[in-house]
């Protein structure tokens, strides 16, 4: 191997300790690295020119390689091992991994150009969350590519109502109402700003028609207060790292009924343990608000930062338990595997959002108003808080009036 393949490596062991992987995992992601630069010496491929695909052509190298070797296949997720050695070099490398895509013909860069603009002006002229940007633009350049590839670089000024009919026909097979019309809302954002830029002929916005949804249509599931004191109580034996984090993450839910982005963007001074308070960054408004801190929950917190929080200098209060410890991904998964545990099986979905429900619930029912539901659940209007109205069905049975019956014909 080249000196300079030799110092790389050397390099991504420094920096795999730095990100406090255990010795053992950074020395077989260096030994997975350096079997991979000598594959690309082999094939006189540089290193700063590594593609996708060249690394997925490798590593079903490295299966067959195991095969031979070994006798027999290996496991099914065993790929995963060289392939994170390996991205972790060419993030050393190239500066990033994925790379950015490249234009590779007039479509691509046609593409590339509108979904820049399309994204600076939804962040700064619209002043949207990163999340609702995220699903505008996967559907813009999902639309982009399709049109593009399938009718050419000057098919936008052409485009017709046919066309916009035929791509929700494609996108709409196997998804929900909701789905669906969650669809053509971010693809009439996508038409608008098209013609708004001169990109197209006409505004093809008001033609993109979505199946209607009626208001409260559906009722999502809740938790009752005993089914959530139940999974509070088989979390809380749980005193692994993993165990701390999620019965901490479980109280906060519980208590306040935070979106599952508060709680993973939820940072160490936000918590202000002098004054027993907790501040909160509402993600869809923008707006904090400062919530008395409960004990449940700062017990629960304090438990997981001294006995579970890996150590690290990511200012997020919850963390992953594997290295490289960084932010918190999302809370599903782990909020449906202690419903499991506590052998709770709501009708309906099973995320962290059925706690909030529950909250608001549990207030409706101690005759909480509105408007401070809304202010604690972040809610911008109290439009906002109005559909939580139809889970409180058992309350609204209590209060309905009798049915007159043939005494009013009379």
């Amino acid at each position: 191997m080249p000196n300079t393949d030799c110092e790389l490596i050397a390099e991504l062991k420094v920096v795999l300790i730095s990100q406090r992987y255990s010795p053992v995992v950074a020395g077989t992601y260096c030994a997975y690295a350096r079997g991979f630069l000598d594959y690309l010496a082999q094939q006189r491929i540089p290193i700063t020119e590594v593609t996708a695909a060249q690394v997925a052509h490798y590593l079903h190298h490295a299966v067959a390689l195991f095969r031979k070797r070994h006798g027999r296949p290996p496991g099914s997720y065993w790929h995963s091992i060289p392939r994170s050695g390996i991205h972790a070099l060419l993030r050393l490398a190239q500066g990033q991994w994925p790379p950015a895509p490249k234009a590779t013909c007039a479509a691509d860069t046609l593409r590339f150009a509108i979904c820049d603009e399309y994204e600076t002006w939804l962040r700064e002229e619209r002043g949207l969350a990163q999340p609702s940007i995220y699903a505008l633009m996967w559907e813009g350049r999902n639309f982009l590519t399709w049109q593009l590839d399938r009718c050419g670089v000057y098919s936008l000024m052409e485009m017709s109502v046919g066309d916009i009919d035929r791509y929700m026909d494609m996108r709409s097979p196997h998804q929900t109402r909701k789905s669906v019309k969650d669809v053509a809302e971010r693809l009439r954002s996508l038409l608008r700003y098209l013609h708004r830029t001169g990109r197209t002929a006409i505004d093809l916005s008001p033609h993109v028609i979505a199946p209607l949804l009626y208001a409260y249509e559906g009722v999502p599931s809740i938790l009752e207060r005993d089914q959530i004191a139940a999974v509070l109580q088989v979390a809380g034996k749980d005193r692994t790292p993993v165990g701390l984090r999620d019965h901490a993450i479980l109280q906060l839910l519980a208590t306040y009924g935070l979106r599952s982005s508060e709680i993973r963007n939820l940072r160490i001074e936000d918590i202000d343990w002098r004054a027993e308070s907790i501040r909160i960054r509402h993600t869809k408004t923008r707006a904090c608000s400062f919530l008395p801190l409960m004990a449940p929950v700062g017990e629960a917190v304090l438990a997981y930062l001294r006995a579970g929080r890996p150590a690290t200098d990511a200012r997020e209060v919850f963390i992953r338990a594997r290295a490289p410890y960084r932010k918190l991904g999302m809370l599903a998964n782990a909020v449906r595997r202690r419903l499991r545990d506590a052998g709770v099986k709501p009708p309906g979905k099973s995320g962290p959002h059925i706690f909030r429900h529950a909250r608001a619930v549990e207030m409706l029912r101690a005759a909480v108003p509105q408007k401070v539901i809304g202010d604690l659940l972040g809610h911008r209007s109290t439009e906002s808080t109005a559909p939580y109205l139809k889970l409180a069905t058992e309350d609204l049975r209590a209060i309905a009036l009798d049915v007159p019956g043939m005494e009013v014909l009379s």
